[in-house]
C-alpha cells in the first residue's frame, strides 16, 4: 500500500511517499481503507518535533481521517466490513497508524460510523477540530455534559478565533445546541465565515478596537463560557466579559504571548480555567463526543464547505508535504487529503 512516512523530525521536506505492508489488525482493532485524511495542526507540531523528536523508526502522519472497514479483529462489536467510518487520534501512541497512507489499523475506540449521506470529506474533517469543541462546551460546573437541541439555552457562548476549524465546530455545535453565539475573528472576510458557520454576532479585532466593549454592547451581562484559542492575547478580554462563574475553556495559546492573570478579578468572579487536550480524556468522553458530533451531522447542524463557514483544500496524497505546508502557514479553512476514491 501506499504511505506517507519520516523517520526524523523536520520540515515538511521529511515526509516522502513510499510502499509498505497492508497491517492486520489485532484483537479490539479494524482496518479502515482510507478515503481522505486530514491535517490539524497538531499534525504538522507532530513531524517537526515539537512534540518530541522522532524515534528514528518510520512514522506516518494525521490523526483525522474516513474511510471503510475492509478488516475487524477479535472480539470486536458494533463494527463490521463494509462500515464507513471517521477515525480520530489514528496515530496517538500509534506512529504508524496515521491516516496518510491507503489502509490503517486503529482500537475500535477511535472509530465512529459515518451517518448516511455524510460525504467522506465531512468525515474527516470532524476528528480532534470537533470532538475538541465538544470537550471544551461541556466543562462548565453546571452545564451540560452532552450537546443536543435545548442543551445551551440561554447560555452565551464567546467563540475567539471563529473562522478556525475549533472555532467553526464550536459555532456550529453551540448553535445546534440552543446558545447565543458570539464569534471574534480578525478580518471581514473570517467575518464572513463565522457567520455562515451561524454565529449570530461577530466582532473584528485589530487596531484600536476593544473587542471587550463590543462584547458588552453585545451582551451587557457578559459570556457564560469562552471556548479559547490564544489564551495569552485575550486573557485580560476574557476576564472584562466574563459572568461570575464563568468558564474559559482553553484549547491553545496562538501567538504564545504570556499568560498573565489578574488573580483577584478571576476570584471575584468564581470563573473557572478550563484546559482541554484530546489525547488525555478517557474513551467514553471520546465517545460520547463522538455520537453528539453524529447527532449534528444527522440534524444537518454541522456542515463543512464555504457555506457552512469552512472551505476544504483538497490534496492529493503525493501531495501531503504541501498539504502539511499549507496548515503550517495558516491555511483559512480545511486542508484534507483525498487518498483514494470513495
Amino acid at each position: 500500500m501506499k504511505s506517507i512516512v519520516h523517520d526524523e523530525s523536520g520540515s515538511a521536506d521529511v515526509l516522502r511517499l513510499t510502499e509498505r505492508p497492508v497491517p492486520e489488525p489485532g484483537p479490539g482493532e479494524v482496518r479502515i481503507r482510507v478515503v481522505v485524511s486530514a491535517v490539524n495542526p497538531t499534525d504538522w507540531k507532530s513531524r517537526s518535533g515539537g512534540m518530541g523528536a522522532a524515534s528514528g523508526t518510520e512514522m506516518v502522519p494525521n490523526q483525522d481521517g474516513s474511510g471503510v472497514i475492509d478488516a475487524v479483529g477479535d472480539g470486536v462489536g458494533g463494527l463490521a466490513v463494509g462500515d464507513r467510518v471517521w477515525v480520530t487520534l489514528a496515530a496517538y501512541q500509534r506512529p504508524d497508524s496515521g491516516t496518510a497512507q491507503e489502509y490503517t489499523v486503529v482500537p475500535v475506540e477511535r472509530v465512529f460510523v459515518l451517518p448516511d449521506g455524510a460525504g467522506f470529506a465531512l468525515g474527516a474533517a470532524v476528528g480532534i477540530p470537533a470532538i475538541t469543541a465538544h470537550r471544551a462546551l461541556t466543562v462548565a460546573e453546571d452545564g451540560p455534559t452532552r450537546l443536543g437541541p435545548g442543551a445551551l439555552d440561554g447560555r452565551v457562548v464567546l467563540v475567539a478565533g471563529g473562522a478556525g476549524a475549533v472555532g467553526n465546530a464550536a459555532i456550529q455545535l453551540a448553535r445546534w445546541s440552543g446558545a447565543t453565539v458570539i464569534a471574534t475573528v480578525s478580518s471581514d472576510a473570517k467575518g464572513a465565515l463565522a457567520t455562515s458557520a451561524g454565529a449570530h454576532h461577530v466582532v473584528t479585532y485589530g487596531g484600536s478596537a476593544n473587542v471587550a466593549a463590543a462584547v458588552r454592547a453585545i451582551v451587557p451581562d457578559g459570556v457564560d463560557l469562552v471556548v479559547e484559542v490564544a489564551a495569552g492575547a485575550n486573557a485580560a478580554t476574557n476576564a472584562a466579559v466574563l459572568k461570575p462563574r464563568g468558564v474559559v475553556a482553553i484549547y491553545a495559546n496562538n501567538g504564545d504571548h504570556p499568560f498573565d492573570l489578574d488573580v483577584r478579578q478571576h476570584m471575584v468572579l468564581n470563573a473557572r480555567l478550563q484546559f482541554v487536550l484530546l489525547y488525555t480524556l478517557p474513551s467514553r468522553q471520546l465517545r460520547t463526543a463522538g455520537d453528539d458530533i453524529n447527532a449534528a451531522i444527522v440534524a444537518g447542524a454541522y456542515r463543512v464547505g464555504d457555506d457552512a463557514g469552512l472551505p476544504l483544500h483538497d490534496f492529493a496524497l503525493d501531495r501531503t508535504a504541501d498539504a502539511h505546508r499549507a496548515v503550517e502557514d495558516g491555511a483559512t479553512g480545511k486542508v484534507i487529503i483525498t487518498v483514494a476514491d470513495d
